[in-house]
């Protein structure tokens, strides 16, 4: 963004109508702080982001004579009175916010559901919303235009009439049809990155966890899978797609399911019998990798690339928000080295959030593990969480570098370092240029 635009407020009143607020500009958060956003930090709204309320929230935006945070908690009459709420934008896939809603969350009566907040503004010179974020990922794929339910529902019943007595090709398909998931439905257009769901346990509580809750206020958005697959069920689904599908990918470690870790063994068999069949096609291993011994019995069975998730290399941010059980952060670091250590294509699933990850000894911490387990990649994932309820629970007190800078401090110290969003095939795990490969264009 350059430093002549004007980039106001965007509130919305008590029925959810969005509209720019001319009296105030755009203002965002880096963990509790308010503050404008810097050059570099906004674009405009991608296509395919969609815009929502933050109920009964009001929005806080800057004055722009002094650059003071101001909360606009009830609207001026002319523009209808009442409660004023924030907005926020919900990124497409491919970019990484910057800044989160500016609100008084103090106010709000309920904990947010599992959502990306990412704070918006209107820009007055273009007359369209900008978005605090930046692009981490090329690939266009996971765009909402490609994915036709029109097109979809016939292609789902002919999979299930040809193997009815599949149980994960029925969990594949409600996961297609009612909660939409886009990789599900990439297995019935029989192209890309295809899920395998596998565990219907976990041994980590995460506090945003998107397919198990422990209460009511924040429900998960999807269920979990209650079955372990066989070897032929998964087989099954997996080989077809590795065989037929354009840039295929068949991947563990799904939203619908608990961590794969913990069914190895069985995934071991699989991808063994997988790779029997034939060679084409990646397979990816998505994981809280809190067991090392696994990780290298699942590459030597066969698999080519493991993302591992974290919110943080700290050890006492990753503890409170993952809550793992019977394992330590530092057991999903040595798993990280041992996967490098047998040729796999490593990625940091990083559950970024603006006043965490841009802290300086996040920042330093983070580069030490990259150069130390030789991280081939750092996927820039924005954690789906309440703000409030985020900062209160990891003690969030002071603000953060910024991700704009925190993205470039790292690349400067570690140039094969890559960053994305999404998985990828084995021939384009090390793109030409991919050193010196960022910023990329919005």
């Amino acid at each position: 963004m350059k430093s002549n635009k004007t980039i106001l407020a965007v509130v919305a009143d008590a029925n959810g109508e969005v509209f720019e607020y001319p009296d105030l500009l755009m203002a965002g958060m880096n963990g509790g702080n308010t503050r404008l956003p810097r050059p570099g930090e906004l674009v405009p709204l991608p296509a395919g982001s969609r815009l929502f309320t933050i109920p009964g929230t009001p929005p806080v935006g800057c004055d722009g004579r002094n650059g003071r945070a101001v909360t606009l908690r009830k609207l001026p009459r002319h523009y209808g009175g009442g409660k004023a709420q924030a907005v926020s934008a919900f990124l497409t896939p491919g970019y990484t916010r910057t800044l989160l809603p500016a609100a008084a969350y103090g106010d709000k009566q309920v904990q947010l559901p599992l959502w990306s907040y990412t704070a918006v503004g209107w820009c007055v010179e273009e007359q369209r919303f900008y978005a605090a974020a930046v692009r981490v990922d090329r690939n266009t794929q996971w765009e909402p235009e490609h994915f036709d339910d029109r097109k979809l529902d016939p292609l789902v019943q002919k999979m299930l009439r040809a193997h009815p007595e599949n149980r994960l090709l029925e969990q594949l398909a409600r996961c297609a049809l009612d909660y939409h998931c886009f990789a599900a439905k990439n297995l019935f257009f029989r192209r890309w990155e295809a899920p395998l769901p596998t565990s219907p346990v976990c041994n980590a509580r995460c506090l945003g966890c998107i397919s198990l809750q422990e209460a009511d206020c924040c429900p998960s958005s999807q269920e979990r899978i209650t079955f372990v697959p066989t070897v032929e069920e998964l087989c099954q689904i997996a080989v077809p797609h590795l065989e037929q599908a354009e840039n295929a990918i068949v991947s563990f470690g799904q939203g619908c399911e608990g961590d794969p870790i913990l069914q190895a063994d069985t995934i071991c068999e699989a991808v063994r019998e997988m790779r029997r069949r034939t060679a084409r096609g990646t397979i990816h291993f998505n994981s809280n990798a809190s067991d090392p011994d696994a990780v290298e019995r699942l590459a030597e069975a066969g698999i080519d690339s493991i993302r591992v998730s974290m919110n943080s290399v700290q050890e006492h941010f990753y503890t409170a928000y993952h809550r793992p059980c019977g394992y330590s952060l530092a057991q999903v670091c040595e798993s990280l080295r041992r996967a490098k250590s047998h040729g796999l294509f490593t990625m940091i699933n990083y559950l970024v959030f603006p006043g965490l990850n841009d802290l300086s000894e996040e920042v330093a911490a983070l580069g030490d593990l990259v150069e130390d387990a030789g991280v081939d990649l750092i996927q820039m994932r924005n954690l789906s969480i309440d703000p409030d309820f985020y900062c209160r629970a990891m003690g969030l007190a002071g603000e953060g570098l910024g991700m704009v800078e925190m993205l470039r401090l790292l690349k400067q110290r570690i140039p094969r370092l890559q960053y994305g969003y999404f998985n990828r095939t084995r021939e384009q795990f090390f793109p030409e240029g991919y050193e010196t490969d960022w910023p990329l264009p919005a």
